[in-house]
């Protein structure tokens, strides 16, 4: 791994950061020492690195991008405050930021990822920071990781047009939580809950994710 420029961001950076994140309305503070915590700066390319600690997406490539540290502090509260969340499941690894987030505070973490090259640059990172409790699977988002379920909490980090079925069904039972943003013109951070054989579900705000796609790209 190319870990030029690790140290290179000040706690003052950091800092402000959090500051932001708190005036627009994060109070977890697990979910903003999160931040402090995890180095950004190592999941964006070296290019953008100036971009890392900005409340701003940052392009990641194959048209896929590391969404803004706002959103990221808004869903990983929405984590925390489900009923419970040891096992939490992750569709759409990406750089591996969110992954390291979630890894910091609960026991778990699954991460399913559709395009190989983003999933072996997330490996290495998290290898590199030593979260040793998150495992990665190379597979359609959609399908979920079921020989792993069921899962406290399956969150996911691209925006299909409704709730994907199978996702729902891999909940546990009683006060399961799917998180992700639904839709495709207009979408809605939303939280599903499920409740035995039902659910409900509620829109949180509005939000901008790329589209959840079906199949693998190995290349």
């Amino acid at each position: 791994m190319n870990i030029k420029g690790i140290g290179m961001t000040s706690e003052r950076t950091r800092q402000r950061l959090i500051e932001r994140l708190f005036d627009k309305g994060i109070r977890d503070p697990r979910v903003l020492d999160c931040f402090n915590k995890v180095p950004r700066h190592l999941f964006v390319d070296e290019a953008l690195g100036h971009k890392a600690y900005e409340d701003t997406a940052v392009p990641i490539g194959y048209s896929q991008t590391l969404s803004q540290p706002y959103i990221v502090a808004r869903m990983t509260e929405l984590v925390m405050n489900a009923q419970h969340h040891e096992r939490v499941l992750e569709i759409g690894t990406g750089s591996g930021f969110q992954t390291a987030v979630l890894a910091q505070l609960v026991d778990q973490v699954y991460s399913v990822e559709r395009i190989k090259p983003l999933q072996d640059k997330a490996r290495e990172r998290l290898r590199f920071l030593k979260l040793y409790n998150t495992r990665l699977k190379l597979d359609d988002g959609f399908l979920g990781w079921p020989d792993q379920a069921p899962f406290d909490v399956i969150i996911g980090t691209a925006a299909p047009s409704e709730p994907p079925k199978e996702l729902i069904e891999q909940l546990v039972p009683d006060g399961g939580r799917l998180i992700l943003p639904i839709g495709t013109q207009e979408q809605w951070l939303t939280v599903i809950e499920r409740d035995g054989d039902g659910w409900h579900s509620e829109a949180i705000e509005a939000v901008r994710f790329v589209p959840m796609l079906t199949g693998v790209q190995r290349e």
